[in-house]
């Protein structure tokens, strides 16, 4: 299990919502293992609301923070509570549980952080989202998927994405040099683009524009 990839990937949660500025990561770390599709997924249907009387995992009456009381307040949030909770438990029975309980405790923090994004909402779904593709990755048996590398116009830093279409939400993992962000599968009008604040991977007929903290730029896949 890669510790270090996901303790890397936690950081940018707080790092994306405040300020356009990259964590980071360490140059070794790899996707752990997930047996998933090399190629991007289709934009995903819109999901139905999730039953607004269900409540997170916690109880509301004890809520620690001002993220806590948003999370109670949002039938979406506590829906993607409850299904973190899920895989955090499932986590817990691994060799690496104490490991897994410390980033837990530092993924607590950066998501009481989120009040300090400009926008607080978002920042909290990233936030629930990138600790739940961050535990199937971690914790789901096989072979990682083949990295997807990209050649990108006046830019010597390569290009990897590692496509995760069989785990919810979708998933891509972008790396630009040493620098990493998880990114979710959203609509688009053609071809597969995956976001999150600061971060934008479009991709269509083997073209793709990104956005990445700030730097804009346009790559393809090697001849």
């Amino acid at each position: 299990m890669k510790r270090p990839l996901l303790l890397s990937l936690a950081a940018l949660v707080l790092v994306a919502c405040s300020k356009p500025e990259p964590t980071p990561a360490e140059p070794s770390a790899q996707p752990p293992a997930a047996a998933e599709s090399t190629t991007p997924a289709a934009a995903p249907a819109p999901a139905p609301a999730p039953a607004p009387a269900q409540g997170p995992s916690f109880d509301c009456n004890q809520a620690r923070s001002d993220a806590e009381t948003q999370v109670c307040n949002d039938a979406e949030l506590s829906a993607l509570d409850r299904r973190l909770a899920e895989l955090y438990k499932a986590a817990q029975t691994s060799p690496d549980e104490l490991d897994i309980a410390a980033e837990q405790r530092g993924w607590v923090k950066g998501r009481d952080a989120c009040w300090q994004a400009v926008d607080a909402r978002r920042c909290l779904v990233e936030a629930y989202q990138t600790r739940i593709v961050e535990l199937q990755i971690a914790n789901t048996p096989g072979p990682a998927p083949a990295t997807v590398n990209f050649v990108c116009e006046g830019s010597d830093k390569p290009l990897a994405v590692t496509f995760y279409n069989e785990i919810e939400p979708n998933a891509a993992v972008i790396r630009l040099g040493k620098d990493q962000a998880i990114t979710f599968l959203a609509p688009a009008a053609s071809g597969a683009r995956y976001t999150r604040e600061g971060v934008e991977f479009w991709e269509h007929q083997g073209e793709v524009t990104l956005a990445f903290y700030g730097t804009r730029l346009s790559c393809r896949k090697p001849a």
